[in-house]
């Protein structure tokens, strides 16, 4: 590899803006889900990452959002 080809971007993990900017969630907001245990992250030297893997099942264990209470008040 020569000195200007710079190497192939790892995609397994997100750097935490990557994590915020694709969830549109602030750095304080993804701080609190990983010290509530709720999102694992781990650490690459003085890096924080979140593997895709973990990031995808954080957002698969987000509640489902229910209107039914809310169509019933307005009935």
């Amino acid at each position: 590899m020569s000195a200007s080809t710079t190497p192939p971007r790892f995609t397994g993990a997100l750097t935490i803006k990557d994590f915020c900017d694709a969830y549109r969630l602030c750095r304080e907001k993804a701080y609190q889900e990983m010290r509530a245990g709720r999102l694992r992250a781990v650490k690459l030297g003085r890096k924080t990452l979140i593997l895709r893997a973990d990031a995808d099942a954080w957002a698969a264990s987000l509640p489902e959002l229910r209107t039914i209470g809310r169509e019933q008040a307005c009935a």
